[in-house]
């Protein structure tokens, strides 16, 4: 008989022990309820995993934790996208202001993506000079082209750019440079992109209103002075690339956050489909 009084008291105990651990949990999904009515879905994310840290055998309020999760999540990745969605309207309204001073070389038949150029850098406007050419793709992938034409070769790879103070920066060597003739002309370029380029192009951008020197370096060095002209295409295609591949990472980010809800969703289907059969 005192054994039975122990279990049942020890029962009663345990009964009363587990009603408490399961108020608390329902404490704080009240908190992490009116967290996500107002729209604070960090805090009720934070509320909705202190559940399962504090109280790991608060079955019923971890479940319905569980499904209120679902909901913060699809809310903020729906606040993200929204946002999303008025900075790529802001950066296209940016890139429909400026773009019509830019001409796009693309040829429909053979590119899929085309380049824009400030207007006096077209190649026809340029013959037979040495200089840096600028150019951004429809992507948003800035690069620049060092084109030497002379008598005789001097096989460059690269450039080295200085300002009258001696700042300077110089591009790593080419990954993509080539040579032909044409006439007796000599002809060489160099390809280097934005980012793989020894940071020339933004050294350039913030020295735009300078003299500036451009040394082409191979087996022989070729050394000449930007025009106000080619500054004036740097900072140009530099203020375009800045804006298109900021429209690009939107894109991304955009569907990243789409592909988020499609996944929320679909295991929103699935609870309820398991809900329904259990009933």
């Amino acid at each position: 008989m005192k054994k039975l009084i122990i279990f049942f008291c020890g029962t009663l105990a345990l009964t009363a022990c587990g009603n408490g651990i399961e108020k608390k949990a329902n404490e704080k999904l009240t908190v992490a309820r009116a967290a996500y009515e107002r729209g604070d879905y960090e805090e009720a994310k934070t509320q909705i995993d202190s559940i399962k840290i504090l109280y790991p055998k608060a079955f019923e309020a971890r479940k319905a934790g569980q499904e209120l999760m679902l909901d913060v999540e699809l809310k903020a990745q729906q606040k993200i996208l929204a946002y999303l969605d008025s900075a790529l309207q802001s950066k296209q309204e940016a890139f429909d202001a400026i773009k019509d001073k830019y001409t796009l070389e693309k040829d429909a038949e053979y590119q899929q993506v085309g380049n824009y150029i400030w207007p006096t850098q077209a190649i026809e406007k340029n013959l037979h000079r040495s200089f840096l050419r600028f150019q951004v793709n429809e992507q948003g992938i800035m690069s620049m082209t060092s084109i030497y034409c002379g008598a005789s070769n001097i096989h460059h790879v690269g450039v080295k750019v200085t300002t009258p103070d001696g700042s300077f920066a110089e591009t790593p060597t080419s990954k993509d440079s080539y040579e032909t003739t044409d006439m007796n002309e000599k002809i060489e370029k160099a390809d280097y992109k934005l980012g793989e380029d020894g940071s020339v192009i933004e050294f350039l951008n913030l020295n735009k209103d300078k003299n500036i020197r451009v040394e082409f370096v191979g087996d022989r060095k070729y050394t000449t002075t930007m025009t106000s002209a080619d500054r004036q295409a740097v900072a140009g295609v530099y203020e375009l690339a800045q804006i298109l591949s900021a429209m690009q990472q939107i894109k991304k980010e955009q569907e990243d956050a789409n592909l988020k809800i499609g996944f929320i969703n679909k295991k929103k289907e699935r609870k309820a489909l398991e809900e329904a059969t259990e009933k």
